[in-house]
């Protein structure tokens, strides 16, 4: 069974230093929810309150409808997966896995089963009689999660699980992470620095930068609908191209002129995002724009908020499917994403085409969407 979590004014400093600065926060039961932010945003340090590792300077934490603040981490139905896999390197895999059972005194039987069970599941059953050192890194990160499964807790903790696997092996393990969350229908809480990873996983995710939750949604209404610059900035990759300019509203037309002397572009930004603006003539903003809704002309995507304007090629970059083509307004650089056919060499004129409709406007003092 799976246990919802709510975090209610949850504080915590060090000494003086404020590192979670009251945070609410809902997870409903079955949830999978990613904490994601720069290092020392306070991410792992709000997973450790959740699970007892650290104590609240303030607040409640609530797990299962029980206010949990002074309850022991053993006795709060959790179970953690860390970065390190914190293995014993003198037992087996088998005897790795069951520790924490035979502590409790569970019955071999159970043990046995459980094992069983769960080996099966994270394809290690034929490694239970192997050491951790002769086990690659996402075969011990397996048998770190075995550990955590045969508890069958209510809530799991993953702090940075991956990131000491190499690149493949860190989608192959998010894949079965993924699957095991449908098939068990546990509570997640999963802490990263990697924003793909939170995309991919995450039912919700909680954007954090310095102590605070900038914003808690599903994946797509963070990526397409940030709150602020921050966010629009930090979730995404390659990041969101971020143009500061100002509003210019001539008759019915609302554009945003960016750019200098130079290279002077205005961005005629479409009815449905003009209406909903309240700021005047000339107010500062800043124009952002996924490198995926700037391709090359002609391409002919559907819709009809099209703008094209012309600047010369800086950087190619092949990536695959898609090559990336570096250009700038101004002082400011931008990444497009294009098919490979379309590139053009660096130097070569590249007429531009921009989906509007995909445009997201900010306050450029405050920061905040508009």
């Amino acid at each position: 069974m799976a246990a919802g979590i709510e975090l209610k004014n949850v504080q915590k400093s060090f000494g003086n230093t404020e590192v979670i600065k009251g945070i609410d926060l809902n997870i409903e039961p079955g949830e999978f929810v990613v904490l994601v932010g720069p290092s020392g945003c306070g991410k792992s340090t709000l997973l450790n309150l959740i699970s007892g590792l650290e104590t609240l300077s303030g607040g409640d934490v609530t797990i299962g409808g029980k206010v949990v603040n002074n309850t022991p981490p053993r006795d709060r139905d959790i179970a953690m997966v860390f970065q390190s896999y914190a293995l014993y390197p003198t037992k087996t895999v088998r005897d790795n896995i069951t520790f924490g059972m035979q502590a409790r005194r569970v019955p071999k039987a159970e043990q046995d089963a459980a094992v069983a069970a769960f080996s099966g599941l994270l394809q290690i059953d034929h490694l239970l009689d192997r050491k951790p050192g002769q086990l690659s890194g996402g075969q011990r990160q397996r048998v770190a999660m075995g550990r955590a499964l045969v508890r069958d807790p209510d809530v799991f903790l993953f702090d940075e699980p991956l990131s000491n696997l190499d690149a493949k092996l860190r989608i192959d393990m998010r894949t079965e992470i993924k699957k095991l969350h449908l098939r068990l229908g546990k509570t997640v809480v999963y802490v990263t620095h990697d924003q793909i990873e939170a995309m991919t996983l995450a039912s919700r995710i909680a954007v954090m930068d310095e102590g605070r939750i900038r914003q808690y949604g599903p994946p797509e209404e963070i990526y397409e609908n940030p709150v602020d610059l921050f966010v629009a900035g930090f979730m995404g990759s390659p990041p969101m191209n971020m143009l500061p300019g100002r509003l210019l509203r001539t008759g019915d037309e609302v554009f945003v002129e960016t750019g200098d002397d130079e290279a002077r572009v205005r961005f005629p930004l479409p009815d449905a995002i003009a209406n909903r603006i309240e700021v005047g003539n000339g107010h500062e903003v800043v124009l952002g724009l996924r490198p995926e809704a700037i391709f090359a002309a002609g391409t002919e995507l559907p819709g009809a908020d099209r703008f094209i304007f012309e600047r010369p090629v800086e950087v190619v970059e092949p990536t695959g499917p898609d090559t990336m083509i570096v250009f700038g307004i101004g002082s400011v650089e931008l990444i497009a994403r294009v098919r490979p056919e379309d590139a053009r060499d660096p130097g070569t004129p590249f007429s531009f085409e921009v989906d509007m409709s995909k445009a997201k406007l900010f306050d450029q003092s405050s920061g905040r969407s508009l």
